[in-house]
């Protein structure tokens, strides 16, 4: 098959070049897994540390989506985005080469091991989640056409010497033009990371990757885990739990106590912005790039303009809130499609 134009910019590597760096893709070199394989450590002839991605043969994952994904992440750079510099496409062999980054996963760091020497204070956990949303944001809002992830969660995380993070595996990513308002797809993303309107109807929006951004911060914040329904002594979601504390003025119960010390009113910040990002509606969340803004600057939300967070739940239904904010939610989804409601003030 020829592969023509789509592989002419990319740097091409044999299957014996990636064997030999990765010492016959041994075990003890195995640094990841996933949907689409596995990733090992490698070093190149040149003494350069890559990541090498062998697409597995049982993937649904042909020589068209091959191609895509390796034609997208070689046009987009950015310190927040993990790096492709490379690829093999020998025979049957699927590889991706990426950069090297040296601190292994966000999901590792948070949720691993406790006697690594990783820790995270709320310096580098403020710092990664404004990396990821810089990263986002220029996904989404800078580049076109337009990128959608699809899979945002902490395994996909990346963290450098300096845990600044970088967004990986765009093995999801579509393209989204800006013509088109959403778009029907399968399902591709992780069950606890995803915008109930996309896991019911498949509507694949810039919005859904915010929501999944949401469901982070909580887990960077609490160093708990979004995936498992058994938070706050009840089956609840951590999503669903950190709300039942924002109603009963209590969040700070859900940072991680690995934290020790860190700033009460910038942390509940975050988590309000965190919030604002998963809101039942998708209308009603904000862009990437407000996100930055409400970030990195000291702002004071307006919280009159917070409505109740939605679910997605593996039984197959949405569910929310049971309080006196499920008014406010079916009133949100209801809203069209428009500018977001999200006011911000600076503090001064």
């Amino acid at each position: 098959m020829d592969y023509g134009d789509s592989l002419r910019d990319i740097n091409h590597f044999s299957y014996n070049e990636l064997r030999s760096a990765t010492d016959n893709f041994h075990s003890a070199n195995k640094i990841g897994r996933g949907g689409f394989g596995t990733v090992y450590k490698g070093t190149l002839k040149s003494g350069r540390q890559v990541a090498v991605k062998t697409l597995s043969a049982q993937s649904k994952q042909g020589v068209r989506e091959f191609l895509n994904e390796i034609t997208i992440i070689s046009k987009v750079r950015h310190p927040n985005l993990v790096e492709l510099i490379g690829c093999c496409a020998q025979g049957t062999n699927r590889i991706l080469v990426y950069e090297y980054v040296e601190n292994n996963s966000l999901d590792r760091a948070l949720l691993g091991p406790k006697d690594t020497n990783i820790k995270l204070d709320w310096g580098k956990r403020s710092v990664i989640c404004l990396g990821i949303a810089q990263g986002l944001a220029f996904l989404h809002e800078e580049l076109a056409p337009h990128i959608v992830h699809r899979d945002i969660k902490a395994s996909n995380i990346l963290l450098d010497k300096k845990f600044n993070p970088k967004i990986g595996d765009f093995g999801l990513a579509k393209l989204f033009p800006d013509n088109i308002t959403h778009i029907s797809t399968r399902i591709a993303g992780t069950t606890g990371y995803l915008a109930p309107e996309y896991a019911l109807g498949g509507q694949l929006t810039m919005k859904a990757d915010v929501y999944s951004f949401g469901v982070l911060i909580f887990e960077i914040i609490s160093g708990k885990s979004s995936a498992k329904a058994s938070w706050g002594g009840m089956q609840k979601l951590l999503l669903e739990w950190a709300w039942q504390l924002h109603e009963e003025g209590k969040l700070l119960e859900l940072v991680d106590p690995e934290m020790e010390d860190f700033p009460e009113e910038e942390v509940i910040r975050y988590m309000k912005v965190a919030f604002f990002c998963t809101q039942a509606a998708a209308s009603r969340r904000p862009l990437m790039s407000q996100v930055v803004d409400m970030l990195s600057r000291n702002i004071r939300l307006n919280e009159k303009l917070l409505s109740a967070p939605g679910f997605f739940q593996d039984s197959g239904g949405i569910s929310g809130p049971t309080s006196s904010t499920k008014k406010s939610s079916a009133d949100s989804i209801s809203n069209q499609m428009s500018s977001v409601p999200v006011t911000i003030t600076e503090v001064k």
